[in-house]
C-alpha cells in the first residue's frame, strides 16, 4: 500500500495518546512555582528496551517553541520517539517541539513519548532543562519509578504455532490447518528513513495487546532494508543494531500474545523514475517496482539468520512488485519478477523472487515464505507459471486488494485467485478501502472465508482512514468506521 503524504503522517504522530501521570506544578518553600516542571515516566520495560514519556509544564511566560534536555546516565540509547523531534548526543537527550505543538502558554503542558534500549541499569534522569532553564528546582517532581523488567510480556492467548505448507494449506506441527487473520502494523518501513524514529507510535505491550483483543492471530510488520542493514544514509539511532533489536522486540511481543509475526520487506534501494514511480530517490524512501540486487539478498540473508530458529515467524519477500509498469509486455514483467537481472524499464539490477528465496534457504531457514505477484501484488494470473523453486517446499502466494485495484471483483477472484489457492496457500497480505467504510472488505473476507483462506487488514495506524486507510483512531484499539468491519468480523470468526 502506498502511504499518505508525510504531512498526514506527522499529524497522525502528533495525535498519539501518551501514557503518563499528571504533573502538579512544583511549589517551592516560598510558595513560588518553578519556571518549568517535568514528569518522566517509564511506562513499560523489557530485557533490552523500555518505553517512556515526559510531561512538560511551562510555569513562566508563554513560549512559541521549546526544547527539553535531560541525561541518560545509565547507558540508555534512544531508538525512536513521537510528539517531538527526538535526538541523542552522547548521554544528552533532546526533545524539541514539532510544528504543531511549539506554543506553550503559562501553565500549559505538553507530552512526548519515546522508546530506548538499555543494558545494565536504567537510571532515571534527575535533571531537566527547558530552553536552557533548569526545571523541577526547589523540590521538583519525583520521577515515576522504573518497573521491573518483563521479558517479554506474558503470553496472552498462548504461543503461536510453528507453520509449514501442506498442499494448499498452512498447517501447524500437528497438521491442523491454520489461517492467518489479522492486521498490518506499518511504521518500520518509513519512520527510520525519514529520520523520525523506528515505528509510527507505540509498539509496547499495551498496544500489541490491543491488536490481540480484536482476536487477530497475525501481525504483518513492514520493514526497510537500508535501516535493517545500517547503511550510512540512515540516522544510526534508527538503524543497524538499534533497528534490528526494535524489530526483534516487536516480534517477541506479537508472539507473546499468541499471534504470528510476518516480517515483510516494504521499501528498498534503487533509483526508478519511470511509469508510476513513487519517488525519484535512489534510497529506500518509497515503494520500488522490484527489489534490488545490491542490498536485498543481504537483507534477507540477515533476516533469515535472525529468525531461522523460529518457525512461527513468516517471511514476506517484497511488498508490492510492479515491474509491469516498466516493461512493455506482461511476459517480460513476470520474467523480471521471477528471475531479476536487467529488466526493461528499470535502471538498477533487480533481485528476482528466485534470488530472494535462494538467499533465505541458503541460511538453512525453512520458514514459510510469501511471494506477492505483479501489479502491486494484485495480479496472480501467472503466479503458478513463474513461481520460484523452493527446496523447502514452504512457499505461499501473497495477494493485495483495495477497492480501487483492477482485480477487485468476484469474477476476477474466481478466475485468477481460485486456481492459485487450489495449489498453494493464499494469503491476502493487505485488504482495505479508501471509503472510511467496510463494505468492500466485507466482500473480500466472505470470499476468503468461504475458501478457508487468510487475510490481513491495512493498517493498524492512526491515519485518516480515507487517505491511509487506517483501522484505528487510537492505539488502544479504538476502531475507525473502516476498522469496525474488520474488528467485528475477526471476533465473529474467532467465536
Amino acid at each position: 500500500m502506498r502511504h499518505p503524504p508525510r504531512s498526514v503522517l506527522l499529524a497522525a504522530v502528533g495525535a498519539v495518546a501518551l501514557v503518563g501521570a499528571v504533573t502538579v506544578p512544583v511549589v517551592s518553600a516560598s510558595g513560588a512555582a518553578p519556571v518549568c516542571s517535568v514528569e518522566y515516566t517509564v511506562t513499560s520495560q523489557w530485557d533490552s528496551g523500555f518505553q517512556g514519556s515526559v510531561r512538560i509544564t511551562n510555569n513562566a511566560a508563554p513560549v512559541s517553541s521549546w526544547s527539553l534536555t535531560f541525561g541518560f546516565t545509565g547507558g540508555q540509547k534512544l531508538t525512536q520517539g513521537w510528539n517531538a523531534k527526538w535526538s541523542q548526543s552522547g548521554t544528552t537527550v533532546t526533545a524539541a517541539n514539532e510544528s504543531y505543538n511549539g506554543s506553550l502558554a503559562t501553565g500549559a503542558s505538553v507530552s512526548a513519548g519515546f522508546i530506548a534500549s538499555w543494558s545494565g541499569s536504567n537510571a532515571v534522569p534527575t535533571t531537566f532543562a527547558l530552553n536552557g532553564t533548569a526545571c523541577n528546582v526547589d523540590g521538583g517532581t519525583t520521577p515515576t519509578p522504573t518497573p521491573e523488567p518483563s521479558d517479554p510480556p506474558a503470553p496472552g492467548d498462548g504461543t503461536p504455532p510453528a507453520l509449514r505448507v501442506s498442499g494448499n494449506k498452512l498447517v501447524d506441527a500437528g497438521g491442523t490447518t491454520r489461517r492467518l487473520l489479522g492486521v498490518n502494523r506499518s511504521g518500520g518501513e518509513f519512520m527510520c528513513v525519514q529520520g523520525r524514529g523506528i515505528f509510527d507510535g507505540p509498539v509496547d505491550d499495551a498496544s500489541v495487546k490491543a491488536i490481540a483483543d480484536w482476536k487477530a492471530n497475525t501481525v504483518r510488520i513492514p520493514l526497510n532494508e537500508e535501516c535493517w542493514l545500517g547503511l550510512s544514509n540512515i540516522n544510526p539511532a534508527y538503524s543497524g543494531a538499534n533497528y534490528i533489536n526494535a524489530v526483534k522486540d516487536l516480534v517477541a511481543r506479537v508472539k507473546a500474545h499468541g499471534m504470528t509475526p510476518v516480517v515483510e520487506l516494504h521499501w528498498t534501494y534503487g533509483q526508478y523514475t519511470g511509469n508510476s514511480a513513487g519517488c525519484s530517490d535512489v534510497h529506500a524512501s518509497c515503494q520500488k517496482p522490484m527489489p534490488d540486487m545490491q542490498y536485498t539478498p543481504s537483507f534477507w540473508t540477515s533476516v533469515a539468520n535472525t529468525f531461522k530458529a523460529d518457525q512461527a515467524v513468516v517471511f514476506d519477500l517484497f511488498n508490492e512488485p510492479y515491474p509491469d509498469r516498466a516493461t512493455s509486455t506482461t511476459t517480460q514483467a513476470w520474467q523480471c519478477w521471477r528471475d531479476g537481472g536487467t529488466c526493461p524499464g528499470i535502471s538498477y539490477e533487480v533481485a528476482g523472487m528466485q534470488d530472494l528465496v535462494d538467499s533465505v534457504r541458503a541460511t538453512g531457514a525453512t520458514n514459510v515464505i510469501l511471494a506477492g505477484g505483479i501489479a502491486y501484488s494484485n495480479d496472480l494470473s501467472q503466479w503458478l507459471t513463474y513461481r520460484p523453486t523452493d527446496p523447502a517446499g514452504n512457499l505461499a502466494a501473497a495477494w493485495h486488494v483495495y477497492n480501487f485495484n483492477t482485480c477487485s471483483n468476484e469474477s476476477c477472484w474466481n478466475s485468477t485467485l481460485a486456481p492459485v489457492a487450489a495449489q498453494v496457500p493464499l494469503v491476502a497480505g493487505e485488504i482495505g478501502e479508501n471509503t472510511c467504510s467496510h463494505g468492500f472488505v466485507d466482500q473480500v473476507m466472505k470470499w476468503f472465508d468461504d475458501r478457508g483462506l487468510s487475510y490481513l487488514g491495512w493498517t493498524w495506524n492512526t491515519w485518516d482512514c480515507s487517505s491511509g486507510p487506517s483501522l484505528i483512531s487510537g492505539y488502544d484499539g479504538t476502531p475507525t468506521a473502516f476498522g469496525i468491519g474488520l474488528r467485528d468480523h475477526l471476533r465473529a470468526v474467532a467465536g
